[in-house]
């Protein structure tokens, strides 16, 4: 597995992107997830995405960070938050995603920021299950998705003593 940088808008990325929101789009009945992005968002040293391509150098799993501070959406000063991380469905279960969340809590973490934090969705049970195996902890809402029922927000903090 060779774990690349790229843009948000690398044909790559949006390759995946279009993946992962046909996803969303099946396991909530709608038209995916709809929270503002910009490629802008993940340029180091504010944010990093990452592509992970297989032996053949096809892209198989995606994901990345970006810089928050407090807002009105309920996130944080210091905050990084996780966005579309994905891996696809013939690349699951080889841990992909793991080395992605690892490398992705590392840079953010070098980048000065304090508590990783993501949004996901009820309907999503596996990666619910790598956050919380993962050292993530139920926190409180934010973000676009924040007065759903169905959303679920986590968070991990990035340094020894930080707060949730």
């Amino acid at each position: 597995m060779n774990i690349q940088l790229r843009a948000f808008d690398h044909p790559d990325a949006v390759k995946l992107n279009d993946r992962v929101q046909l996803e969303y789009a099946e396991r909530y009945g709608d038209e995916g997830d709809v929270t503002p992005l910009d490629a802008t968002m993940f340029d180091p040293p504010h944010g990093l995405y990452l592509i992970a391509y297989d032996a053949s150098e096809q892209p198989v799993a995606t994901g990345g960070w970006r810089a928050q501070e407090r807002n009105e959406e309920g996130y944080s000063d210091g905050d990084a938050e996780l966005k579309r991380m994905y891996v696809i469905p013939e690349g699951r279960g080889q841990g992909i995603a793991r080395r992605i969340l690892a490398a992705l809590e590392a840079d953010a973490r070098a980048a000065g920021r304090t508590r990783m934090v993501l949004e996901t969705g009820d309907r999503q049970p596996e990666a619910i299950a790598l956050y919380l195996s993962s050292g993530y902890t139920p926190c409180s809402k934010f973000g676009h998705y924040r007065t759903y029922d169905s959303s679920r927000c986590y968070a991990k903090p990035l340094r020894a003593g930080g707060a949730d």
